[in-house]
């Protein structure tokens, strides 16, 4: 063999070895990735949710964020295998759509807890209301319940003792107040009407009201655990590495710092939450 051809048979195996080299590394950089989807409701949790996406990343995981725009799609998108987890309802609310759907959605993990609020642009205190004013409350089941409760307890109404109260069980109204159930979207454009609304978390912090500035709030004890907002999977992926994951990433003091600092109060982290 003759030095030409040598040095070009050698050239060769060096070309394919190096090729050999580079496809290993790009086999190993495109290592498989898990594709979720988390349904979420309004813009607002996104500040939440890009920082755990960025985290799981690390993990293989693509969370991609998906956005509803009111409460009637998540569930229905989660148990139609739209989407992968969702994070925008209460345990009371699972519950009853499980029910009422005969479906077995599963909570698994806490996230937060969102007092609900009686807000007004008319009033600044709960002693102002008169007699005949209008209250706009959410009409889903369990949110009905939830605020006519809150009215219970600012002393507006009386009801009698069903667990999740209707108005059909309002038992005393001094003020002959016109209690107005409405789609929970709709709360609080109804301010610009009604003498006050009482709106859930989600579209108060949209619509730029500060539970701080309430006529009435929902105080934080035993009476909201029903209530503490949740992440939640179909039940046969309870399990699965990723869904774990991603509640690890959730629950974090990075995203409890998020929560406190850009929700300014009007949520509190709940994982670790010391309610008695």
């Amino acid at each position: 063999m003759n030095k030409r051809i040598r040095r070009i048979l050698l050239g060769t195996a060096s070309v394919l070895a190096l090729g050999l080299v580079l496809a290993g590394c790009g086999k190993s950089s495109s290592a498989k990735t898990t594709t979720v989807k988390v349904g979420i409701v309004g813009t607002d949790d996104e500040k939440i949710w890009k920082p755990i996406a960025q985290d799981v990343k690390k993990k293989g995981i693509n969370l991609k964020i998906v956005t509803f725009t009111d409460y009637t799609q998540p569930n229905q998108a989660l148990n139609d295998k739209q989407i992968d987890l969702n994070a925008f309802q209460h345990y009371y609310f699972l519950d009853q759509w499980n029910k009422a759907h005969k479906a077995d959605l599963t909570p698994v993990g806490k996230t937060a807890v969102a007092p609900l609020g009686l807000f007004s642009k008319k009033l600044k205190k709960v002693s102002e209301f008169k007699k005949g004013d209008q209250i706009v409350i959410p009409n889903d089941a369990t949110n009905e319940g939830r605020a006519l409760n809150l009215l219970k307890n600012a002393g507006l109404i009386k009801l009698d003792n069903a667990k999740l109260p209707t108005p059909k069980d309002v038992t005393s109204n001094p003020k002959h107040l016109k209690i107005t159930a409405v789609a929970a979207d709709q709360t609080p454009r109804s301010l610009d009407s009604a003498t006050a609304a009482v709106v859930n978390n989600t579209y108060a912090v949209d619509a730029k009201l500060n539970i701080k500035h309430a006529v009435y709030a929902e105080k934080i004890d035993k009476n909201v655990k029903p209530y503490i907002n949740i992440i939640v999977s179909r039940k046969a992926d309870k399990n699965k590495k990723a869904v774990k994951e991603i509640v690890k990433a959730y629950q974090t003091k990075k995203i409890a710092d998020i929560i406190n600092k850009d929700f300014k109060g009007t949520e509190k982290p709940a994982w670790n939450l010391d309610i008695k």
